[in-house]
């Protein structure tokens, strides 16, 4: 049967329709409260059979017949607040694929168009080391022997681990194809599209980029630094995507997300745990792996 067909239909058995009343909250109440205690019906005949096992012979039939008041009810508030079933449901597996599906087995697009020079390597490593500067502990980044971007501290009270945290940004190249604060490291920003370079890898792109590596992190402090963690909050993911929602990494689903936050955590501890270490990215195969540093430490800067 038609989901629009069935709401349709529904509606000819309602005894509190829109507008009987004049009263609008006990007209969307009576669903609401209908829709609980059916719920609770559900759950009632589970427990008959945990209970009962085998002698509950009528738990198929009755799972059935609460499962479609529920849908009467659903129905109901669905037709009270303007809605369509049917695009109730297509929104719900739109969303749970996003959720759950992926896009892994599409390319990663966002440099296609793009001169050589600026776009990501599809290979390549970067070290994250040690120095000591000022009486600091720093993490000094490089590429082929080469600094790039400033070394970084905890830029906190406590011992966190957050100078680290351009593992999360190369996460989000290796698994989403996409950091703005990564093309401006390396120097990549595509100059030669105006627009890209302001939108999609300019300031406020590269703010959205830390606000979301800075989100992420205090969700993790919370959660074991996401060790033995195999799937994030909805609404920590749910946050992300409208965080990036005008940009072209929107693209990506919350399961693409998701990987890329998990896997960024995963190569963080490790890099913590060894307090440096190579990370060897590579675009084809949607993969970051790490491995001991060349130099463990490096020797305090000069004077």
């Amino acid at each position: 049967m038609d989901l629009d067909d069935y709401q349709q239909r529904a509606q000819e058995t309602d005894r509190v329709p829109s507008g009987s009343t004049g009263q609008d909250k006990v007209e969307l109440m009576v669903p609401f409260l209908g829709l609980a205690g059916e719920a609770g019906g559900l759950l009632t005949e589970f427990k008959k059979h945990l209970r009962d096992r085998d002698a509950h012979i009528l738990f198929p039939e009755r799972v059935q017949e609460e499962l479609g008041d529920i849908l009467w009810y659903v129905a109901n508030i669905a037709t009270k607040f303007g809605l369509s079933m049917s695009k109730v449901a297509s929104a719900n597996l739109d969303k749970t694929a996003d959720r759950w599906s992926g896009s892994h087995s599409l390319p990663l697009p966002f440099d296609d168009g793009a001169i050589e020079q600026e776009r990501f390597p599809r290979r390549f490593s970067i070290e994250l080391a040690e120095v000591h500067s000022g009486g600091k502990t720093k993490i000094r980044c490089s590429m082929d022997g080469v600094t790039i971007g400033d070394d970084l501290t905890d830029n906190a009270y406590d011992d966190d681990g957050y100078r680290f945290h351009d593992v999360f940004h190369l996460a989000y190249v290796a698994y989403l194809g996409w950091s703005p604060v990564v093309r401006k490291l390396m120097g990549r920003k595509r100059r030669s599209d105006p627009l890209k370079d302001e939108v999609e890898d300019g300031g406020r792109a590269q703010v959205v980029d830390e606000a979301v590596s800075a989100l992420v992190f205090e969700y993790a402090r919370h959660h074991r630094w996401l060790d033995g963690v195999d799937h994030l909050d909805y609404e920590l993911l749910k946050t992300v995507k409208g965080l990036t929602a005008h940009l072209q990494v929107s693209e990506r689903t919350m399961k693409d997300w998701q990987d890329a936050i998990l896997n960024g955590f995963r190569v963080w501890r490790q890099i913590r745990a060894s307090r440096g270490g190579v990370i060897h990215i590579d675009l084809d195969a949607r993969s970051m792996e790490c491995t001991a540093a060349s130099t463990q430490q490096l020797q305090p800067e000069p004077l």
